[in-house]
């Protein structure tokens, strides 16, 4: 059967002799009988376009899911060519934006973004009889939802559907389990590719350089690169392909070469499809094809005998505490830096020079991290909404999405209108879906279309959506935009600015003509992103405060610098750091960006401790930024009282004025609270602060707590009955054997002290005691010179004992005073002995 049905396409002799050939059969034995199987293979052995010819050959229809669009156009070119045809025959693709197919084709390759779409326009993929699901080792969001989705589609609707999944470093117990029936894992096949040797040179930078902070790389390792290139060059025959994370780092790097003896290409998504299929000819002369990670599988650059790898990869992060959602730059997991080496050794041997050290490779990630653990969840939310399973229970996901950004993203839909409460997809969820676009965007789109055209709208969109390098004016990128005219951005505004015109309901294309660029693109960005609505917060017209709650600053030097009010289109910070840094904005004014961010536009009456004081106003809020205020003449006398306990619990009791009866008196209520319990009531910062209602009286500012007689107040909460015993209880003073009455301190509320000359108290035997005889006092008997010479509370135990020693350490300097034998029973004196004559 497999012999027959590929020759209706490609006869097996003219198939090319790569290691895949082997291993047709048992792929297409394997998905007759289980309808899913994972096959292994690595790069070069014809996976990709070898496995869809066969599993066609039937005439059957077979979709090819790639998760990049340079990777989609070039695998259908390669199968054309084996076939002797042009793409768009029996042989075609399909990408955002571009799409070669025609009455005839048999195989279509797709990215896994417009597969998505199409599942949701199309669960039961009519007329299709297989998906092969390649690199399915990246992990991109539109991958793992297209996997989950077709395994549903073929448990519910189309049991016949194949499904075959294909990578080179996947996963491979975990894609067979999702893909597998009845708890019994899918088969796995492999086919072993006769790979030639690749020489791994380490090539680390001899100076520091800083690690990539967002998208910022060090232009100390762009400079390493450029020397690593061309040492590749010279070292040996054949072109060089480089790893780059970015377009900018490609731009910096072949200016760096511009003298060298080869020619340099570039290769990333950001170019159009003629320029990306021409980066994968060979030229006429030996070339160096600077790349991103666009060339880490799918695709054979021909001719490559030398990889130099960066070792640097662009990936989607999202800081959920502040909303914040960017590309940034991480290292390469080691098996992306296989991959990337293995570019090398596809035609004959190679080698690769990695830019970093053995030892920095051994700490390097296994896997490169999925992106359902990191990025933004917005996109991937609608689509579980759109497919029925708004928190993901019941779909075969590789991996769960994590509940708390899962959560995040729903809200932010939600707020976009495109989800009710109970998280089923509105119409406008349907509507911002279609557009192929993050429905933050979609939604910028379809409301600045009929506010400035869908044009104008469609044109800043097509940057946001694919943003380049350069400053963080997005103003002059969109002149410069429109002045250059890629033809990737002319593209992409052409199908947008369709769309716009079919969502926009207020006016035609063209609105709004007066608007200018300033207004236009702060308007679009503000859309996309209300809670980056920023207002300038410091005289140098730098940090800005966004309506999110989140500081940032521009650069030093930025044309941005100064404006009252910037849409923040994209910004990222540092780990540890608390003001984010500002990529890319647009000025605004205070008027759009109430129109824009209108959701999150609030009236409140606020009665608070603010600033070391109590305020009562009306305030006008835009998310966290406060737009005009009121004072309010009669505000509620609970809320003012509320107010003071909040300023005391932060500022402490200390802005009360505390006499000395009063705090005196609050250490005596303090002890008989330890020593007694109830009625004694507990006086406590916590305890004077929950009844506070009871002695704030009429205070209403700040200025009014120094007011309050706090001695009257602490007697204010005591019963009648304590307030009659205190001074039996705790008394503030107490008589001695010499007459004298000594004041007590309670400082201590578990040990009150008398401090008195040992002199005064000759008689007594025993330490006097306070609450109701529990209690003994501590004496600290003082010198004639009222220093501290014994603390005792056993008096009787110090008479017959200590004393004695201190008697005649003190009588030589202290001879006119008394000190008798026996004090038990001298007579108690507060005066020294008159002088001899």
């Amino acid at each position: 059967m497999l012999r027959h049905t590929v020759r209706m396409l490609l006869a097996p002799d003219d198939l090319p002799r790569l290691p895949v050939r082997a291993a047709l059969a048992d792929v297409d034995a394997a998905l007759r009988d289980a309808g899913a199987a994972v096959l292994v293979a690595p790069p070069g052995t014809g996976k990709t376009t070898l496995v869809p010819l066969a599993l066609a050959a039937d005439g059957t229809r077979v979709v090819v899911a790639e998760p990049r669009r340079v990777a989609a156009r070039a695998a259908a070119r390669r199968m054309a060519d084996l076939l002797g045809e042009a793409v768009g025959g029996r042989i075609g693709y399909t990408v955002r934006g571009d799409r070669r197919v025609g009455r005839d084709t048999l195989v279509e390759v797709v990215t896994t973004g417009v597969l998505v779409r199409r599942l949701q326009r199309d669960p039961e993929l009519a007329g299709t009889s297989a998906v092969i699901l390649d690199e399915c080792h990246e992990r991109h969001l539109d991958s793992d939802l297209t996997l989950a989705f077709l395994v549903e589609v073929r448990a519910t609707l189309r049991p016949d559907l194949r499904v075959l999944a294909t990578s080179a470093t996947a996963d491979t117990p975990r894609l067979a389990q999702v893909l597998g029936e009845d708890g019994k894992a899918a088969p796995v096949l492999r086919a072993e590719a006769e790979t030639y040797p690749i020489d791994v040179r380490w090539t680390p930078p001899a100076g520091a350089v800083a690690p990539p902070h967002g998208l910022r790389v060090d232009p100390r390792l762009l400079d390493h690169v450029a020397v690593t290139i061309r040492r590749a060059l010279a070292d040996g025959p054949g072109d060089v392909l480089a790893f780059l994370p970015g377009a900018r780092e490609i731009e910096t790097v072949a200016g760096r070469l511009r003298d060298a003896d080869a020619d340099v290409v570039r290769l990333h998504g950001r170019q159009s499809a003629s320029a990306q299929d021409a980066a994968l000819r060979a030229g006429p002369r030996r070339r160096v094809v600077l790349a991103t990670a666009v060339a880490e599988s799918s695709l054979t650059v021909p001719g490559v005998r030398a990889v130099v790898d960066a070792g640097l990869s662009r990936v989607p992060r999202r800081d959920h505490a502040r909303g914040l959602g960017a590309l940034v730059t991480v290292p390469v997991s080691r098996a992306a830096a296989r991959q990337r080496a293995g570019r090398a050794g596809r035609e004959a041997p190679g080698r690769v020079y990695r830019c970093w050290s053995a030892a920095q490779h051994a700490r390097l990630p296994a896997q490169p991290e999925p992106e359902i653990a990191v990025a933004d969840l917005t996109g991937f939310a609608l689509d579980l909404a759109l497919w029925g399973h708004p928190d993901g229970a019941g779909l075969r996901l590789p991996d769960a999405p994590p509940e708390g950004p899962l959560r995040a993203a729903r809200e932010i839909l939600r707020d976009l209108g495109a989800l009710r409460a109970d998280g089923a997809v509105t119409a406008r969820g349907r509507a911002l879906a279609g557009a192929g676009l993050h429905p933050r965007l979609a939604r910028a789109l379809s409301d600045a279309a009929g506010v400035v055209g869908a044009r104008r709208a469609a044109e800043i969109v097509a940057l946001l959506d694919d943003p380049g390098g350069g400053g963080d004016d997005l103003v002059a990128a969109l002149r410069a935009a429109r002045r250059e005219n890629p033809p990737a951005w002319r593209a992409e505004v052409r199908r947008l600015t369709g769309h716009a015109a079919d969502a926009a309901t207020h006016q035609p294309d063209g609105a709004a003509p007066d608007l200018s660029d300033d207004r236009v693109t702060g308007l679009v960005v503000a859309l996309a992103y209300p809670e980056r609505v920023a207002r300038v917060r410091d005289g140098g017209g730098r940090t800005y405060l966004m309506a999110g709650g989140t500081a940032a600053e521009l650069s030093g030097g930025s044309a941005l610098t100064g404006s009252a009010w910037l849409a923040i289109a994209d910004a990222d910070r540092a780990p540890g750091a608390r003001t984010a840094r500002i990529r890319w904005a647009a000025p605004l004014d205070e008027g759009t960006a109430r129109e824009a961010a209108g959701a999150l536009l609030t009236s409140e009456t606020q009665v608070g401790w603010i600033d070391g004081d109590v305020v009562a106003r009306t305030v006008q809020r835009l998310g966290a930024l406060d737009l005009a205020q009121q004072r309010l003449d009669d505000p509620d006398p609970a809320a003012v009282t509320a107010a003071l306990q909040d300023g005391l619990r932060r500022a402490g009791l200390g802005l009360l004025a505390w006499s000395r009866e009063a705090s005196e008196l609050r250490e005596r209520l303090a002890f008989a609270h330890a020593a007694l319990g109830d009625p004694w009531p507990p006086v406590d910062d916590a305890a004077l602060l929950a009844a506070a209602d009871q002695w704030l009286g009429r205070a209403r500012r700040r200025a009014d707590l120094a007011r309050i007689d706090m001695a009257a107040a602490l007697r204010g909460l005591l019963p009648w009955q304590a307030a009659a015993r205190l001074d039996e209880v705790a008394p503030e003073r107490m008589r001695v054997p010499s007459g004298s009455r000594i004041r007590v301190s309670y400082a201590d509320p578990q040990a009150p002290v008398l401090a008195v000359k040992l002199q005064e108290v000759f008689g007594w035997t025993d330490a006097p005691r306070v609450a109701d005889g529990t209690v003994p006092v501590l004496l600290h008997l003082l010198s004639p010179a009222g220093r501290p010479v014994a603390v005792t509370r056993d008096l009787a135990s110090f008479w017959s004992g200590g004393y004695a020693q201190v008697r005649a350490e003190m009588r030589g300097r202290y001879p006119r005073h008394p000190w008798p034998e026996d004090p038990t029973a001298a007579a108690p004196t507060r005066r020294a002995n008159p002088r001899a004559r």
